[in-house]
């Protein structure tokens, strides 16, 4: 007999979903603890657990749960308008901040997901460019494209040259002919990525990067790599992009307004949709014209059922209109005090990590071990760090802070004493962790 209202849960889901999961990264041993409501930075489930909650939604929901401004919002534009193949004010109003605030947007396309957002930018660049490659970084996340998602986490015997990562398939059944569209990148080595891009070049569209980090937080490419990277691609006639749909929510102007690089193209998404789904891509006017229909057929030809619907745009221009620059910079106070509060634990207990991160994320890393790329990182999760992680995870969760693989998504509801709060867990999670 099920001894919680959420293995009862689970036993159903087996019938109907494969293996009980629609998402992969849900997936918890022996079975997931089913959410029925959040308030505020706090997630309760269906057994009436509370947890705090620093993965909102994989950094989608900065405003947390259930704010007022945007549930009240939201019940209002349902009551009016759901969805039509009309266009709204809203995504006007969403596209209008996006280009004030974003440094290389002068024009904003919307859909649905970051990952159609990826898939879009693609297009964008290899019709601006009439070539057809793709580059990314060896282990980079940019979504479920199957082009895109190959060698987010290849195992190692398939690397190949460490100068020239092979494209290995992320799932089953992906055809070679699409993985001899993608030239892999070692991430921070400046000058194997100089030489394979002008190599590469005559066929070369785009180098799609996340700026912040990669394989979801761990291996974060230096300043000086992402400025070469804009220094040839720019000389290459290369388009690059950068992904903020994961790392928009470091600041007011995204990661590049704090990096100071400026992209050709910016694919985003979560935070900009409030808490509803939505992706968007956004670059200059000239790039954006391969949309344009006032001289006839279009270059690239885009639309979606619910692309910039009324309840995502609107929830989306809400959501934003509350992140001011003041605002970004409570963050950043709180992600720092979790930060330094971490960085004590560990002085405190003796044990060896880093917390490191920027505005409201942070991350608590128990190796200190260099992960400047992803074979490094698979080395040392090999070596045990990736169990640990996993326990570490476990241990969290039972002092009610839902998180993972060690990374900590902060929201705006979160007060100086959730911070405390949550430093204080992470000191019981160590201490159980190496008992």
């Amino acid at each position: 007999m099920p001894t919680s209202r959420s293995e009862a849960i689970f036993a159903r889901a087996q019938t109907v979903l494969p293996s009980g999961y629609t998402r992969h990264l849900a997936v918890t041993k022996p079975h997931p603890q089913y959410a029925v409501a959040g308030d505020g930075c706090w997630i309760t489930d269906v057994d009436g657990n509370r947890k705090i909650d620093f993965l909102n939604n994989f950094a989608s929901i900065i405003h947390g749960h259930a704010h007022p401004v945007i549930t009240r919002l939201i019940a209002d534009q349902a009551a009016r308008l759901l969805c039509t193949v009309l266009p709204t004010e809203w995504e006007v109003k969403l596209a209008e901040l996006l280009v004030d605030r974003i440094p290389s947007v002068e024009q904003v396309r919307f859909m649905n997901t970051g990952t159609e957002a990826v898939m879009l930018a693609v297009k964008v660049a290899r019709a601006a460019t009439g070539r057809s490659k793709v580059a990314k970084m060896e282990g980079g996340y940019h979504g479920q494209y199957d082009l895109i998602e190959a060698s987010f986490q290849p195992p190692p015997a398939l690397w190949g040259d460490a100068a020239r990562p092979t494209p290995v398939a992320h799932s089953v059944g992906t055809p070679q002919s699409l993985l001899d569209e993608l030239v892999l990148l070692p991430v921070n080595h400046l000058e194997h990525t100089r030489a394979r891009l002008r190599a590469e070049a005559a066929n070369l569209a785009a180098v799609i990067i996340d700026p912040y980090r990669l394989q979801l937080g761990l291996v974060a490419p230096s300043h000086e790599y992402l400025a070469m990277l804009r220094e040839e691609t720019a000389r290459l006639g290369i388009v690059l992009i950068f992904d903020e749909v994961f790392c928009l929510r470091v600041g007011y102007h995204g990661m590049q307004g704090l990096l100071g690089i400026t992209p050709d193209l910016t694919t985003m998404g979560k935070i900009i949709g409030g808490g509803m789904p939505i992706g968007a891509v956004g670059g200059s006017t000239s790039l954006m014209s391969v949309f344009d229909v006032d001289a006839g057929e279009p270059k690239v030809k885009q639309s979606g059922t619910f692309t910039a619907n009324p309840l995502s745009t609107a929830t989306g221009y809400t959501g934003m209109t509350l992140l001011t620059p003041e605002v970004f910079d409570q963050l950043a106070a709180r992600g720092q005090r979790l930060r330094d509060g971490m960085t004590r634990v560990l002085r405190d207990l003796g044990l060896t990590g880093r917390a490191e991160g920027v505005g409201s994320f942070s991350g608590l890393l128990l190796t200190d071990r260099p992960t400047r790329n992803y074979r490094e990182l698979a080395a040392v999760m090999a070596d045990g760090l990736g169990d640990r992680m996993q326990a570490f995870q476990k241990h969290l969760l039972a002092e009610g802070v839902l998180t993972m693989r060690g990374g900590f998504i902060g929201s705006t509801p979160m007060t100086d004493d959730d911070i405390d709060f949550t430093i204080e867990a992470v000191r019981r999670a160590l201490v159980k962790l190496h008992a």
